[in-house]
């Protein structure tokens, strides 16, 4: 119980539509990994030694979700400067949570499925943030311009510096997201002892 109880939930909103004025659509995907058990207490055990690792693999997760986002830019190179012209996002999410391998009864049916629910929606929420992280580094960066770079070189490290801003405050958000969801009575502090407790 000590190792299920150090578990922490990670990240990288219920998922949202793509905005109207978003000309890309995010692709999301959902990857399970097996636990076993048949009563609330085992599963969590099995979450805790099967759940997916991150921090360079020294911490297991309930759940994770992670992104890979590349761009297709294009690029004005009239009057010796370099201006994006447009920016078109490739985001891919992917959600991995836990399933049981095996069929489970009642009453532990009924307490997993509002377990799963619930972890399920937060980890929409970080995928939501990896969304508007997206969008805004569209609105920051389209129509950015820097003069005597015809070769497009120094914009680069403008472009740089403005996502990885970005990315780092996604990551922010997604921490302080999870600090309260696991906190004492956090969203997620109690899913976990529905479940334990529960069956």
């Amino acid at each position: 119980m000590r190792k299920a109880a150090a578990l922490a939930l990670s990240g990288i909103l219920a998922a949202a539509p793509a905005l109207a004025e978003d000309n890309w659509k995010p692709v999301e995907e959902i990857k399970f990994y097996a636990i076993a058990g048949k009563t609330g207490p085992e599963l969590y055990e099995s979450i805790g030694e099967r759940g997916p690792k991150i921090g360079g693999g020294k911490t297991r997760v309930i759940a994770h979700t992670s992104y890979v986002l590349t761009w297709d830019r294009q690029f004005d190179r009239s009057n010796n400067a370099c201006t994006i012209l447009s920016a078109t996002p490739k985001l891919k999410i992917t959600y991995t949570l836990p399933k049981p391998a095996q069929k489970l009864t009642s009453p532990v049916k009924e307490h997993w499925e509002t377990f799963y629910e619930g972890i399920r929606r937060h980890e929409l929420v970080h995928g939501d943030h990896a969304k508007d992280m997206t969008r805004e580094i569209v609105r920051r960066t389209v129509g950015l311009s820097v003069p005597d770079d015809p070769k497009c070189q120094k914009i680069r490290k403008v472009l740089i510096k403005e996502i990885t801003d970005m990315v780092d405050m996604q990551r922010a958000q997604g921490r302080a997201f999870d600090r309260v969801e696991m906190g004492n009575g956090g969203n997620v502090h109690q899913l976990i002892l529905a479940l334990v407790n529960g069956g």
